[in-house]
């Protein structure tokens, strides 16, 4: 238990130096909103929406506004720092950008991480992917009921 909370500590530490690099690079101000916003995100595997990641931001800086949220998270998924992912009808965000792919239920709007395990080949892109420009990020999403919804 103790080394898995190591390692989240540590994804943690570099998702931060990641988002802190890039801010540098698009001469962006590493506010303690957008770090509070990043940092909510990167450490959630609930994949918050944008009203999830505004209440949970509000408990620690009561100012902030909603608008303020939403324009963060766009900025931050144009810097490749986070990805939208779930139904086009409510957004959802990931901050985990290592490799694995989504499975979204089309009734609940729920969305569950599928990590490859050891020995899985890692995604390839399909054949023709490169020539039709530079591939920054794959998202793989698997759309279907999840079991409790099916248990329903």
């Amino acid at each position: 238990m103790n080394f898995q909370l190591n390692e989240q500590k540590e994804e943690l530490q570099k998702r931060l130096s990641r988002f802190e690099k890039q801010c540098r690079e698009k001469g962006l101000r590493v506010t303690r909103q957008r770090r509070e916003i990043f940092c909510t995100v990167a450490q959630s595997s609930e994949h918050p929406s944008a009203e999830k990641v505004f209440q949970a931001v509000r408990q620690k800086m009561p100012n902030v506004s909603l608008d303020t949220v939403y324009r963060t998270l766009s900025s931050l998924e144009e810097m490749d720092l986070l990805m939208r992912v779930g139904l086009s009808s409510k957004a959802r965000f990931d901050g985990d950008l290592r490799p694995h792919c989504h499975f979204v239920c089309t009734r609940c709007g729920e969305v569950y991480d599928i990590f490859p395990q050891a020995g899985e080949p890692p995604f390839s892109l399909p054949y023709g992917a490169a020539e039709k420009g530079e591939v920054k990020q794959i998202n793989l999403q698997l759309r279907g009921i999840c079991k409790k919804c099916c248990s329903r």
